[in-house]
């Protein structure tokens, strides 16, 4: 439906001006070379991006995911909404089959946002840095590399995307009914930002050691020969020289920023749905003569409401 793409838009912005200062710090810290370390830690990469790039060095690479993220997160919600109603039962195992289902497909435009998000995060600035922008980012790349270039890393984000998204909306959907969202609660958004933000922490988890492969194939070349020559090739080589440890690198960056993110995000969408469609359920009653009133306040519509 077309309110599962506008609400995830709305969401999508709402998420973004959130955490992306998070997603700059978790970049630098996954891809930085622990023989010569330039951060500490997440606290410290966070103070050292201030002090040499002021705030502005924390939305490094923002209208990359500003563009994409909102036109990803509206086909999302727009597919797994539509997904769970094509399968019509909204059970568990069809909540995490239509969340997999909308994480596999928006990872044709995540990929390449991505890239250019980690390539502008990881550039030096002045007059060093290589790209002027996002799209300059793309162009170049293109010009490089061809559609293999652009696409760097799209095994492992499919591998990322498809089992973390699915994951995601089972989540939401289970805590939201636990809690008792209901529109008239008072202490619904309490609970909507509780449920998103849990979302978003579980489904990092699932699934953060391929985004760590991800953004170290995404990022490889770009300062000095190419070291990988794939996803196994860069688990192997990333464990033999790191250990374990490397794995959850940028971990506490990625979970401080998944629950404001994902609370802001689903609370947004859960909010504009119930609103929107309260509002046409409204004007639906009026058109046709004799349909009974729609009930003051709209009922409660999850993103993924059947």
């Amino acid at each position: 439906m077309a309110l599962d793409f506008l609400a995830g838009c709305a969401g999508g912005v709402a998420g973004v001006l959130v955490g992306h200062p998070f997603d700059t710090v978790k970049v630098r810290l996954q891809v930085q070379n622990m023989e010569k370390p330039q951060y500490r830690g997440t606290l410290h990469c966070f103070q050292a991006i201030i002090k040499q790039e002021s705030v502005l060095g924390l939305y490094k690479g923002l209208g990359s995911p500003l563009m994409g993220l909102t036109f990803i997160n509206a086909l999302v919600f727009g597919v797994q909404g539509n997904t769970l109603r094509a399968l019509g039962q909204d059970s568990p195992l069809n909540q995490f089959l239509a969340g997999a289902a909308a994480g596999a497909i928006q990872c044709v435009i995540c990929c390449p946002m991505e890239l250019a998000k980690t390539r502008l995060q990881l550039q030096d600035v002045g007059p060093a840095r290589t790209y002027k922008g996002s799209l300059d980012c793309l162009v170049q790349i293109y010009r490089h590399e061809g559609l293999r270039g652009i696409n760097r890393g799209m095994v492992s984000t499919l591998l990322r995307e498809t089992p973390s998204f699915g994951v995601y909306f089972l989540t939401y959907d289970v805590l939201t009914r636990a809690m008792g969202c209901e529109p008239d609660d008072r202490l619904l958004v309490p609970k909507l930002l509780l449920a998103g933000g849990t979302s978003g922490i579980t489904s990092w988890l699932s699934t953060y050691p391929m985004d760590v492969v991800k953004s170290r194939l995404q990022a490889d070349g770009l300062r000095g020969a190419p070291r990988y020559h794939g996803i196994v090739d860069c688990m192997r080589q990333s464990y033999q020289a790191e250990g374990w440890r490397v794995f959850t690198r940028g971990l506490a960056s990625t979970l401080l920023r998944a629950f404001p993110v994902n609370a802001a995000t689903f609370a947004t969408v859960t909010v504009v749905l119930t609103y929107t469609r309260g509002a046409e359920a409204q004007l639906d009653s009026e058109a046709v003569p004799g349909t009974p009133a729609t009930p003051a306040g709209p009922a409660l519509a999850q993103p993924s409401s059947l």
